[in-house]
């Protein structure tokens, strides 16, 4: 009982810098597309699945050119003219695939704000062609823009990020629960982030540190086994 009523919650304090962001060749191109310094149209998309880090780079190419960070659901027809007077990024396009109206704003801030010469970041999982949008004009305008795809992570990168997860938890666990993880744990950013919450909890209930056996003790069941996936 006692360890149940010690095991809190705690909201995981998240690095955005750019030194937090380990580079490998699953996102060598799109870092070098947010670092660079003009873009074709001077608009860009970068994709990638959850957790690849779309919201890191926007938030690294916001700190690098003074832009402003908003997620589409949150788009409104009001906000345009002021966004379109900096650079700004939109996040998670894909959400307003239902709303119309956001579409719309999304259209006129696009063309406004290329009016004013700002540059627009726009990001999403997958190809813009999947992201589902209904108004035609802006769907072409996307699709003509410059495309960045981040990757499923290799091992160097998945360690990386296992790495970064715990320590935003303030969390030090041995490199033998790393390299465990990386070979156990499904090729994807989102089943590492399902890890660590799931190891902090495990490790806070039973008020033990995070080892090796309390890994597989929690990620058993959550992807498929070594030999299933290094064919």
């Amino acid at each position: 009982m006692m360890a149940q009523q010690l095991s809190f919650d705690l909201p995981a304090h998240t690095a955005l810098g750019r030194e937090d962001f380990f580079v490998s060749p699953a996102n060598s191109q799109a870092v070098a597309a947010i670092s660079a310094p003009h873009w074709p149209g001077n608009k860009l998309v970068l994709s990638g699945p959850a957790g690849s880090g779309k919201t890191h780079l926007a938030h690294v190419w916001a700190a690098q050119t003074g832009g402003r960070i908003v997620a589409a659901t949150a788009l409104t027809p009001e906000a345009v003219p002021t966004l379109a007077q900096g650079p700004v990024a939109i996040e998670d396009v894909p959400e307003i695939a239902g709303d119309a109206q956001a579409q719309d704003a999304l259209f006129h801030l696009h063309n406004l704000a290329l009016a004013e010469g700002r540059a627009l970041l726009l990001t999403g999982r997958g190809a813009p062609r999947f992201w589902g949008l209904t108004l035609p004009d802006l769907t072409s305008r996307i699709e003509g823009a410059n495309h960045a795809a981040l990757s499923a992570p290799d091992d160097a990168l998945l360690g990386a990020v296992l790495a970064k997860l715990f320590d935003d938890r303030q969390l030090s666990p041995g490199p033998e629960v790393i390299t465990y993880l990386v070979r156990r744990l499904e090729r994807s950013f989102d089943a590492a982030a399902r890890a660590v919450a799931r190891l902090d909890r495990a490790a806070l209930a039973e008020r033990r540190g995070i080892t090796r056996s309390l890994a597989a003790a929690v990620v058993e069941g959550m992807a498929p086994a070594p030999e299933q996936r290094h064919d």
